[in-house]
Parts: structure tokens; sequence; C-alpha cells
């Protein structure tokens, strides 16, 4: 009788052994994690230090690993989870985020095609679809219509491919063919995200053809500003071609005149394309959806479920109004791909709908989290995080050493000391080095302006208190 053949693979057993000690080290992460100092202090290199200059020959068990997890690679986190972290934009996630990607890792699908696993793409279908009634988006980005809905990995891909799309329509496709010689020109605000440049430079458009738009006294985009510059471009014998609008700036959470941003749009042909990545989350709750007005009118809209409806990264929801302009951008079908289904049009392939051909199965952690909060707890969460922030702004304006810098309508609040820049920055020092918490900071009309943002799933009033107890007691 032969004998079975040795094997190192994990064992189902195995895996269930080890898969409780993994899923009970996360549980316990998260009961701790608001005890712990938010911002990591490691000197750089520590880490790659801590860890040994050779792979280990012979493999270890899961239970022999933990402990390095705890010894070599937690002093090096900053706590994104922490109720504490006010920094930048919330990246929360959720047990029913975690167990959706475990699922999906799991599983292991490989996406790139309907028929490579049809649940893959037609969950993401579904989903997609279920946010468009969750954010009252309009029915063209609907599977059934003739846009629809991808996840992205991030909003960067998202505007890119946007951007793409863009080109390849004021072209005729020409650029994909032949090589961008047309003297195209995007416009974006002073205060849009950077990803903007980075994508005309990758897109071959080049920083020189970016114009950023002059902004109002709340930080928003000038629609007379965006017309003034396309009419002089054009006179120019240039080509305007493709504008990003922000509802939600990274910098101060200001609100793009979407409605009015689309008229100038199409008085000179261009594409529109919305950036909700943070504040799209808000829209849940109906009452927040006037920061919306105008969306109907745009060519594409993307939103960041990874930033604040408790879904872990990545997972950008990206919308199109006429999915022919961004398939044409994008699909190129090698033999080896080609398939019955595909070949009838009858199925979406979603290879076509982004720029790489690989593709996880991240609508998996998207349906647990939908399912396990529902619409309802989704909204209980969203309004209060966005009552906090409302508090918290209330209590900077009533003491006199302390101004607002921005409007704060949703969850982000932007404020300094009057005393001044360099007394400002002192303060953000002093309470991101306490390790009670960490904030972040802007530049708002040249003033140094320390950023207040309220997302984390587990943040609570007694968080926000504590913060600004602080605050009030390191401020000179």
């Amino acid at each position: 009788m032969d004998e079975p053949q040795k094997s190192f693979h994990m064992s189902p057993e195995e895996f269930r052994t080890a898969g409780r000690e993994v899923i009970d080290w996360i549980a316990r992460y998260h009961e701790n994690v608001e005890n712990l100092p938010v911002v990591s202090k490691v000197a750089p290199g520590e880490v790659f230090r801590s860890l040994p200059d050779q792979p280990p020959q012979v493999g270890e068990a899961v239970s022999n690993i933990l402990p390095d997890l705890d010894r070599a690679v937690m002093p090096g986190i900053s706590h994104w989870q922490s109720p504490n972290f006010y920094a930048y934009f919330p990246s929360n996630n959720s047990g029913p985020s975690v167990l959706g990607d475990l699922v999906s890792s799991g599983l292991g699908v490989q996406g790139m095609l309907w028929a490579t696993s049809p649940a893959c793409t037609e969950v993401e279908m579904k989903m997609l679809d279920w946010l468009v009634q969750m954010l009252g988006l309009p029915e063209h980005f609907l599977s059934s219509s003739q846009g629809g809905g991808v996840i992205q990995d991030s909003v960067s891909s998202a505007s890119l491919c946007a951007l793409l799309a863009a080109r390849e329509q004021i072209t005729g496709g020409k650029c994909n063919e032949e090589g961008c010689r047309m003297p195209l020109v995007a416009y974006s605000s002073t205060q849009a995200h950077s990803h903007v440049e980075k994508d005309v430079r990758v897109a071959g458009i080049g920083s020189t053809n970016l114009r950023l738009i002059d902004v109002d006294e709340n930080f928003a985009m000038r629609p007379d500003a965006l017309d003034r510059a396309m009419a002089a471009d054009k006179v120019a014998g240039k080509i305007p071609f493709f504008v990003c609008a922000t509802i939600g700036t990274t910098s101060s959470l200001a609100l793009d005149p979407i409605a009015e941003i689309a008229e100038v749009c199409r008085k000179h042909g261009v594409w529109l394309h919305v950036d909700a990545a943070m504040a799209g989350t808000a829209a849940v709750c109906p009452e927040f959806r006037w920061t919306h007005r105008g969306v109907e009118s745009a060519d594409s809209y993307a939103f960041n479920p990874h930033k604040w409806m408790f879904t872990n990264f990545d997972c950008t929801a990206f919308y199109v109004k006429d999915r022919k302009a961004l398939i044409n951008s994008l699909s190129v079908v090698p033999e080896y791909l080609r398939n019955q289904a595909s070949d009838a049009g009858a199925v979406i392939d979603y290879r076509d709908w982004h720029v790489p051909l690989g593709r996880r199965f991240r609508a998996l952690k998207l349906w647990f989290v939908i399912r396990h909060y529902g619409v309802e707890g989704l909204q209980f969460h969203i309004r209060q995080h966005i009552a906090l922030a409302q508090e918290f702004a209330s209590w900077v304006k009533a003491d006199s050493r302390f101004e607002l810098l921005a409007p704060h309508p949703l969850n982000l609040v932007c404020f300094r000391l009057k005393s001044g820049d360099e007394a400002s920055e002192r303060l953000l020092k002093r309470l991101n080095a306490s390790g009670e918490m960490f904030v972040s900071h802007t530049k708002l009309d040249g003033k140094y302006a320390i950023r207040f943002c309220v997302g984390q799933a587990r943040t609570e009033r007694r968080h926000v208190e504590a913060a600004w107890t602080a605050m009030r007691e390191a401020a000179e």
C-alpha cells in the first residue's frame, strides 16, 4: 500500500484551530484598542530590524506567530480603529466587514470575468444597485440601465478611469490608438484632492494641462471661474474635456455646487466626474442628500464605503451614466479570455471597468455590512457622528480662545487658536504626543487649521468630550 504523500498544507482541522486563535486575537484588539496610544512611536527602521534577517527553514504554527505579531508588528501600528483617531478621515471597519473579507479570502475567487465566477460579478452588481437606492442616487447608475457601478480599490483609481473614459470620448478613441497628441485640458478646484493631478499625469495629459479653479469663501469651486477658464482655453486652441468636482474636500469637507458646475460642463461639452470620497456616505440619511444636489447631471460618481460605512479598505463605489464610454476606453480582449457569455454580450465583465485585470470578491464584505446593520443601523451611526461633530463645533465656538475656519455641515470641524499658527501647531503636537488622540492639520486661506473628524466606528460622546477637555487644558 502506497504511503500517503507528505504535505505541508494546513489541514481543515488545523485551520479551524488557528482560525479561532486569530479571531480571538482580533476581538481582543478591538476590545482594547481605545486604551492604546493612538499613534505609533517607533523610529524609522525599528520594525524592520525586529524581524529576522533570514526566512525560517522549518514552518511554524500560528500559535507561535501571534506572539511575534504582538512583539514586532503592534508597536509599529497607528490605530485607525481607535475611537480617539480624529485625523485625516475615518478608515473604519466592523465585525461583519472583517468576516465578509474572510469569506472572500477563503473562497479565493479571481473575478476578472463573469465566467470565472458568476456570483462574484452578480453580487457586486446587486450591492452597487443597493447603494444607489440607499444614497438616493440617479437611476441611470443602476446595473439595469445603460450605466452601472463597480467596486474600485480607491477614489484615485475611480477618477483615473473616469478621466480615461472622458479622454477617449472626446477624441473618438484616438488617444488609445495613436497616443494622446490633442491639447486636452482638465479642471478641478484648488481644494480638490491631489489624486486628480496624479491621474492627469498617469493618463498622459500632463500637470500643465490641469487647471486649478479658484474657490469661494466656503472653499467650494466657483462655477463662474470654471466657465471663464474653459472659454479662455478654447480661445487658446485647447480642448476642455474633464472636470472633477468634489462633495467633501479633504482639507475642509467643502461642497462644490454640483448643479451649477454641471451647467458649465453642459455648455462646453465636458465630462463631469463627482468625487464624494468620505462625505458620500452621509447621503444614506435623507436629510443630508442636499449635499448631492446636481449629481443626476454627472457623467460619473464615486464614494468610499471604506471611509465611513464600516467597510474595511479597499472598497470604492464607482458609477458611470454610460458604461459604453468606460468599457470602450479600457477593454482589451485577448483570445484566451474569450467565452460564450462575454461574446454574446449577456453579462458584465468588470475587468473592462478598471485598470487591473484581476479582481477580488470585494462585494462580500459590503454585503455582510449592509445585511448586518441594515439601512436603519447605518443611518443611526452616521447621524450620531454628525451630531457629535456639531456639538464639538459648538464648544469651539463658545471658547473665546478658539475660532472655526470653515463651515462644518457634516462630521469634520476645522479650527485653530486665535493666537495664531505657531500656537495652533504647538497645540496639535502636544495633543498627538500625549498618545490619547490623533488629529491632523491643513491650511485654509493661509491659516494653520486643526482638523477634527468624527467617524470611527467606536467613537462615542465620552471620547469627544475627553478630546475637547484635553484641548482646552493644552491650549495656550
